[in-house]
């Protein structure tokens, strides 16, 4: 009995100790803002929308109740967001500026580049990582819808440099 003892402390310091040096190496964000708009709560919902004349399809659905979260992220000139990740799907939208995104997973480091009036969906697992970056010499902004669990808080983790070739 004592012996699990030690081995479970031991296990746990171990996970600490990991935990701790992986939050070191994370790349938080700089000279960049959040501004919340909103955060309300979803009841389960089964939405299915075709519409024929136009060929449009969409179709979400969840069977427990989630957060839709949004808010304003500001970017300064050659502010960035840091490599991070995010607990759900988000719907990204470039309201003033040029914003460019860089991919985790990606040897390439290709830039793909949102102006104003466009944006993306993410919508990969909670370990796929992202850089957004402000490269321009103007402030830009992003309206940003998050989907997550109840209650989730942050709405991003910050990560480590995926080691992608990208020089930041």
């Amino acid at each position: 009995m004592r012996l699990r003892k030690v081995l479970l402390s031991m296990s746990v310091v171990l996970g600490l100790i990991v935990a701790a040096r992986y939050r070191l190496q994370a790349t938080p964000p700089s000279h960049i803002s959040f501004t919340p708009v909103g955060r309300a709560t979803l009841p389960a919902f089964d939405v299915k929308r075709k519409v024929h004349e136009i060929d449009w399809r969409i179709d979400l659905d969840s069977d427990q109740p989630i957060d839709v979260a949004t808010q304003v992220v500001t970017f300064e000139p050659g502010g960035y967001s840091g490599w991070h990740t995010h607990p759900g799907p988000v719907f990204f939208t470039v309201r003033t500026g040029t914003l460019t995104v860089y991919e985790g997973d990606d040897p390439t480091c290709k830039p793909t580049v949102f102006f104003a009036g466009t944006g993306a969906v993410e919508a990969a697992t909670n370990m796929h990582s992202h850089m957004v970056r402000n490269e321009t010499s103007s402030v830009a902004e992003a309206v940003v819808t998050y989907l997550v669990p109840v209650g989730a808080n942050p709405l991003r983790t910050d990560l480590p440099n995926p080691g992608n070739n990208c020089p930041f």
